[in-house]
């Protein structure tokens, strides 16, 4: 290896290793989405739109997983008894500094299974890319009421996993498929349902390891050291084409309570 190529490669390595240290709160990816250096594709569906509709209706509401209340402080009006949870601790500041003078109270919630509810609490329940448990929201929801989820299916971004060797999908399983049936048999009543894969594009594999880094449970032993060899091939791809796209997987259920 040429004396070039080695600071070629170290110059490379320390612009990874700033990427992966930059600075990453709540649920903000806006370093890599701002600038576009990452672009998700667009959904047939608008997952604020859903819930805009129904806010004017109601008078309580459950954010399920609100990471740092990004989304959910963007809705507007709050109904007057709102309520997040979020089970990932150092969200749960951010959340409380962010929502709580808006009127909403920020629950620390590590059992999914026993929420700190009572039953028939709220008007609308809502979830995005949160673990749920089907029986313990119909217990906080009111009857005739209804639970709007937009989840991440398991085979998200399966490319990136191909491309870095990072290991099986676990949760493969998790589809609208499953996820509707599980809901039914838990009682519920299916109102709406949709399934797709859009591409989410990175122009640069410093925006691919800001991401990774930023949700460590998607690659548990990512780091730039171990997977660099894989990065600096992924980046031959984009120096090659401009880009790398990789498939998301999302669907959206709404739910009605009998």
């Amino acid at each position: 290896m040429s004396q070039n190529k080695q600071l070629q490669d170290k110059d490379y390595f320390d612009f990874l290793i700033d990427e992966a240290n930059h600075p990453f709160a709540g649920w903000d990816f806006s370093h890599i989405t701002a600038t576009r250096r990452m672009v998700e594709g667009a959904l047939s569906w608008g997952y604020a739109s859903k819930i805009l509709m129904r806010l004017r209706y109601i008078q309580s509401l459950l954010d399920m997983g609100t990471g740092g209340g990004e989304f959910l402080s963007a809705l507007h009006p709050l109904p007057e008894h709102a309520c997040a949870t979020e089970g990932y601790a150092p969200n749960v500041p951010i959340a409380r500094q962010r929502l709580e003078p808006l009127g909403v109270k920020v629950y620390e919630v590590s059992d999914p299974h026993r929420l700190p509810f009572a039953e028939n609490e709220f008007d609308l329940v809502i979830n995005r890319h949160e673990y749920y448990d089907p029986q313990e929201v119909m217990r906080i929801l009111k009857p005739g009421r209804q639970f709007i989820t937009q989840q991440v299916g398991g085979s998200n971004d399966v490319e990136l996993l191909q491309m870095l060797g990072g290991g099986e999908y676990q949760y493969a399983y998790w589809t609208l498929d499953y996820a509707v049936k599980e809901l039914e048999a838990a009682g519920w009543q299916i109102v709406e349902q949709r399934e797709e894969f859009p591409v989410t594009r990175f122009f640069d594999v410093g925006a691919v390891v800001f991401f990774l880094k930023a949700i460590p449970w998607h690659i548990s032993d990512f780091s730039v050291e171990k997977y660099f060899d894989k990065l600096v091939e992924m980046h031959n791809i984009i120096q090659a084409q401009n880009y790398f796209d990789v498939h998301d997987h999302r669907f959206l259920i709404v739910a009605e309570k009998f």
